[in-house]
């Protein structure tokens, strides 16, 4: 089989940073959820690592519409002068649990007006369908590598479809074990296509103190 042929394009899928939640709310895509000071040092530091590498080269920024995703990438609209694109398609999944301080988990077992929707976590049933999320985020996905062909696109979203879709690249099941996401408050997971062809999958975090992580393909 020939290797795949055309220019190399990054997509980075970028987590919003700490959210100022002093009552540990299950905010979902509740509105009023801003950065903390903390999540507004993390952003800069994000845009500070995105556009610092020696190759940076960024033409394209999309973003949810939640506010601390937009907050988020602000620091590197500043920093590139480009306006991001909000996009629906970044937003946060949806969840039964969402307002509450209730989610997934053994303490969901406390509370059995919550166990019809824990009734099947590889769908899963609290909330939208994994494969729904892939399907949204593959979709600007695909939009934000032929835009930016050649160059680097930055979205900014929120943690489980930025994990579940670095999983579906990976080739990985998407049920898991949401205690175990590698995916960090501020942290990047970048697609890299080799043409209109996916190529590997890098894993960065740039305000935590891990050192940066990738793998291949179908790892």
């Amino acid at each position: 089989m020939s290797a795949a042929r055309g220019p190399l394009t990054r997509v980075h899928l970028m987590r919003h940073g700490e959210v100022h939640n002093p009552t540990k709310v299950l905010y979902g895509r509740l509105p009023g959820f801003r950065l903390s000071d903390l999540g507004h040092e993390m952003a800069r530091t994000g845009a500070t690592w995105l556009t610092g590498r020696p190759a940076a080269d960024i033409t394209h920024l999309f973003v949810s519409p939640l506010e601390r995703a937009r907050q988020t990438i602000a620091p590197l609209e500043a920093a590139t002068g480009l306006t991001a694109t909000i996009d629906d398609r970044l937003l946060e999944s949806t969840n039964v649990f969402e307002g509450g301080v209730v989610e997934f988990g053994p303490g969901a077992i406390k509370h059995p007006a919550m166990w019809w929707h824990i009734r099947n976590p590889f769908r899963p049933s609290w909330g939208e369908a994994y494969t729904e999320v892939v399907a949204r985020m593959m979709a600007l996905v695909e939009e934000a590598r032929a835009a930016a062909e050649g160059h680097e696109a930055v979205c900014v979203s929120h943690q489980l479809p930025v994990y579940v879709t670095r999983r579906g690249a990976e080739g990985r099941h998407l049920w898991h074990l949401p205690n175990r996401r590698q995916c960090a408050l501020g942290s990047v997971t970048t697609l890299v296509y080799r043409g209109a062809a996916l190529e590997r999958v890098e894993y960065a975090e740039p305000s935590g103190p891990g050192p940066s992580k990738q793998g291949n393909v179908g790892a």
